[in-house]
């Protein structure tokens, strides 16, 4: 069979941050203005005064202690608590394809290729914001590359799914380079009214190449063992914008169009799967726990990666086994993994193995095992 390696990665990071201080003065100002208008019905007993967050809870709860985002103005204003992203003109770049131009730059360049070496582009990501034509397509275009394209969306597992996508299409042929992009602008889809979820999200775009291994030519590579998907349904996770909406006034501005999610009860029921999920694609291709030097988890929350790091590994991981990147992106999606192996790889040597997993909406889980060249 056909070997298969990652050659290249790239991170586009807004230029935008925003701190949990940031976040917490903006949504205590909103809540402080919202119980105001309520007070009577609050001194009735009518409605529930609104909590106020703190930047405390945030990093206990999920160790995420900034993000950065396309807009922060718009998420800052109290009045507002959303982005503010203009619309374009329709011959120029997209939002999502500017941002993946410039992930795929970068990852070029790390691969030591051209963008005409590519034959394939992948889009794969949580949110899109069209449904046609296709962001591979558009990104495809602005590079110049022959070939074809697609969009996928797994949520928040989409990179891994996207990476098998990849890899089965040089095994079966259909292409000898593919790249691989996740633009996620979560900051769109998010509540920055929902105290449990509003600083959750961030907004990066990672990319991701891989090609045959007999014609591969970057200094360091990661040859792919194997990869394992899974999901299984489950409305814990969930975001019902569409373009059916429209078709029912009452659904309009509802809360269940943005990112909503019953967090714990994804803790309780997503963690002991994504640890049986590691360890059976280990099982399967014959590699030893001990054997694992590097895990790059999908980054949610510190809480959950530190407790499937536990799981699999049957002790307490070292800093450099599970790295974390939350802290600086909080939640970038299907980003969030790729962002953790383009950081914390480079330090790895030949014949050193790592995972890259994912895991979120669906239920869904995706595992790449990698070996370093």
């Amino acid at each position: 069979m056909t070997e298969v390696v990652i050659s290249g990665t790239g991170l586009y990071t807004p230029p935008y941050a925003i701190s949990n201080d940031e976040l917490v003065a903006a949504f205590n100002a909103w809540v402080r203005q919202s119980n105001d208008d309520n007070r009577q019905a609050i001194a009735a007993g009518e409605v529930e005064p609104l909590p106020e967050s703190n930047s405390e809870f945030i990093e206990k709860a999920s160790g995420i202690r900034s993000r950065y985002v396309v807009d922060r103005d718009g998420i800052l204003d109290p009045e507002r608590l959303a982005p503010r992203i203009p619309e374009r003109d329709n011959d120029t770049p997209s939002v999502q394809c500017e941002m993946a131009l410039a992930a795929a730059e970068f990852a070029l360049v790390d691969a030591g290729l051209e963008a005409s070496d590519i034959d394939f582009v992948i889009v794969a990501c949580s949110n899109m914001q069209r449904p046609y034509p296709a962001m591979a397509v558009e990104i495809q275009h602005f590079l110049g590359i022959q070939g074809f394209g697609y969009d996928m969306n797994v949520a928040c597992s989409s990179a891994t799914f996207g990476i098998q996508a990849a890899v089965n299409a040089i095994h079966a042929g259909s292409a000898k380079r593919v790249l691989m992009v996740n633009p996620e602008i979560c900051s769109g889809h998010l509540n920055f009214r929902d105290r449990d979820s509003h600083f959750i999200f961030g907004d990066a775009c990672t990319a991701v190449v891989l090609e045959e291994g007999s014609i591969a030519r970057s200094e360091r590579q990661y040859r792919v063992l194997g990869t394992q998907l899974w999901t299984q349904f489950s409305n814990n996770i969930r975001n019902n914008f569409g373009f059916l909406n429209r078709g029912d006034e009452n659904g309009i501005g509802k809360l269940d169009k943005l990112f909503v999610q019953n967090g714990r009860k994804v803790f309780k029921e997503v963690c002991p799967q994504v640890a049986r999920h590691i360890s059976g694609h280990l099982d399967a291709l014959n590699v030893p726990v001990s054997a694992l030097k590097r895990m790059w988890l999908h980054q949610a929350n510190l809480n959950m990666n530190q407790l499937v790091a536990r799981r699999v590994l049957g002790r307490e991981p070292g800093t450099s086994e599970a790295p974390v990147i939350l802290d600086e992106y909080a939640n970038t999606s299907s980003a969030g993994s790729i962002i953790a192996f383009h950081k914390y790889r480079r330090d790895l040597e030949a014949g050193d193995k790592g995972i890259i997993c994912s895991f979120g909406a669906g239920y869904s889980i995706g595992s790449v095992i990698l070996e370093t060249c």
